[in-house]
């Protein structure tokens, strides 16, 4: 995952995801996803500008498409409307195409993306997720209960007051799956928004860094919602600063399960008995 679709334009933007530095650009309405240093004399391609569908070196004007140019060559790359990805090919097991849950149909939903980057890993910002005890009492601002109402192996459902305003709340039952190793999605399955879901995403920056990316799609089947979709441009930032206001809170909450893995790691470091010492001491 790298970011909002909405957020990927002709203007080349630059990320870090494992361990690679890409440049990220839109041309003639598709994302285009490729190393950011030039194959030339390794300038930064973000820096450059999109010229006939090409990305422009700003030092030489070395101009580069979807094709590869020599050790320089593009990454595999999927816009869904909602979201951008790239394929990054590793030692994991390459699929298709990204893994994507079932969402609320086309056009009938409100979509907000939030991104923000932490010092942690991946499992650290499911771990957090998949921990809903601490929601009301860290949360007092958007919960104002939640209980855990069915719990399985590959699978958590909880009921959650969740605060619209400082007077105003609904219910709702909401249900949290894992369908990756880096992705937590959780999907109202009962009352008010039923069907909406809010995708978050934990991808590696470098080690000991991540980037989350959580999409809100809104949606519901009150009459009146289709009368409020052609206000998502308002409505959008106000989605977005409500998941950063949490993610803030929720960031240092997974900050502190990194940070506490490490200490452990290197107290187990410091246990372990020098195996040279050893030797030399029963000598």
């Amino acid at each position: 995952m790298i970011d909002a679709s909405r957020v990927i334009t002709d203007k080349p933007k630059r990320y870090r995801i494992a361990g690679e530095e890409l440049v990220v650009y839109r041309a003639s309405g598709s994302v285009h996803v490729a190393p950011n240093t030039c194959p030339h004399m390794g300038a930064a391609l973000h820096l450059g500008c999109v010229r006939d569908e090409q990305i422009v070196c700003a030092w030489h004007g070395l101009a580069l498409g979807p094709e590869r140019h020599g050790a320089w060559r593009p990454f595999r790359a999927h816009d869904d409307g909602v979201l951008v990805w790239v394929q990054i090919l590793r030692s994991e097991t390459p699929t298709k195409g990204p893994v994507i849950c079932a969402r609320p149909r086309p056009a009938t939903f409100i979509d907000a993306v939030m991104r923000k980057e932490a010092t942690c890993e991946p499992r650290d910002v499911l771990q957090n997720r998949l921990d809903p005890w601490h929601g009301v009492h860290y949360h007092p601002h958007s919960f104002g209960s939640l209980s855990v109402i069915d719990q399985r192996d590959d699978e958590i459902t909880v009921r959650v007051n969740y605060r619209i305003a400082r007077a105003f709340s609904m219910e709702v039952d909401a249900r949290f799956h894992c369908p990756d190793r880096r992705t937590i999605v959780m999907t109202i399955v009962d009352g008010d928004g039923k069907g909406s879901v809010v995708e978050t995403h934990a991808t590696p920056i470098a080690a000991g860094q991540t980037a989350i990316i959580e999409a809100t799609l809104a949606t519901s089947d009150r009459p009146g919602f289709q009368r409020v979709l052609p206000l998502s441009r308002w409505l959008r930032p106000v989605i977005e600063r409500r998941a950063r206001r949490l993610w803030i809170e929720d960031a240092a909450y997974a900050e502190r399960l990194y940070e506490l893995r490490q200490i452990r790691s290197a107290e187990s470091a410091r246990d372990q008995p020098d195996d040279d010492l050893r030797v030399n001491v029963n000598a």
